[in-house]
This record gives structure tokens, sequence and C-alpha cells, in this order.
């Protein structure tokens, strides 16, 4: 069982430029299963191949979830050029599966594919832990009690610690 941190705690993101990566896919002809089981397989290698060489850049453990017909992966990573020099690499696993992709299946909506790429810092992102083991982006970054970066998520966002918090602090 994780050891979880008693009391409030917030992410310490920094400003050394982690990005978060969302990546997934959509099953949209549930019975074409060999056009979208390519796609679903390639997945599982990528990971595999990012978390035995962490020099490629991302970091933690990379989370994934199903909902319905979409799957989704929430990764880290250390810098978006990391991120950018992984997707175009011919000597990894992601460029041949893009180009397999858009050679079988591309615009024939049998499986749609999506990725957001967010850019981290404490200056843009807000983050608050209740009596949590490290979760989320303070798996990679470790935590700070909340008191240190504000008791408000404005105060956490902004670094204007004037506005009280609705809820005494803990």
């Amino acid at each position: 069982m994780p050891k979880v941190n008693k009391g409030r705690f917030t992410a310490d993101a920094g400003s050394d430029g982690k990005v978060l990566f969302l990546i997934g896919m959509r099953i949209n002809s549930l019975w074409r299963v060999w056009k979208w089981l390519p796609v679903f397989v390639a997945m599982p290698r990528m990971l595999v191949e990012l978390q035995k060489h962490r020099e490629l850049g991302m970091v933690g453990k990379p989370r994934t979830f199903l909902s319905g017909r979409t799957i989704l992966v929430w990764q880290y990573w250390e810098s978006f050029d990391k991120l950018a020099d992984y997707s175009r690499s011919t000597n990894n696993a992601h460029l041949p599966a893009w180009r397999s992709f858009n050679r079988k299946v591309r615009d024939n909506g049998t499986v749609g594919i999506f990725h957001e790429t967010i850019l981290l810092s404490d200056a843009t992102v807000e983050t608050v832990y209740g009596n949590m083991p490290d979760f989320g982006l303070a798996t990679v970054t470790g935590v700070v009690p909340a008191a240190k970066r504000g008791q408000s998520a404005r105060s956490r966002m902004t670094g204007n610690d004037s506005e009280a918090p609705a809820v005494d602090p803990y």
C-alpha cells in the first residue's frame, strides 16, 4: 500500500518544462477489429520501450484509462523536445506505428487517434492533494505542503495569496 501524505500538499512542478502528454484512441467501428487492433497493440510496445529506455524522456509510470470505446494513456515527459524527438525518431517504435496507421487506416473512420500536449510549470499548474499518496503530477515532481504555494487554488495558480481559502486549511 502506498504511503499516504497526511495533510494538504501540492505538486512541485517548478519551471523546468515538464510535459503532460495525453494520447489515445477511439474505436469507431467495433466489428472491424482488423482495422483497430494494430493501433491498439502498438501503444503497449511503445510504453515498454519508453520504460526500458528512460533516456528517451518519459518520466514516472504511464496510466491508462478506459471509457467506453476510448482508451487514454496519461504520460509525463521531461520536456517537449524529448517528446518531439521520440515521435520522429526512426530508431524507436512510434514513427513506424504512426506511418503504418497513416497507410492503413488514416481517413477511413474505423478508429480515431488523439493527443494533447501540455507544458507544465508552477506558473500554469494548480494542484492539491489532501490525504493522498503521491498521485498524478506529484509522482514525477514530488510534493510540497500546500501552504508553500498558497492555501487557495487562485493563490497556487497566480502567486497572489490575498484571497482567504474557502475552507480552513489543514
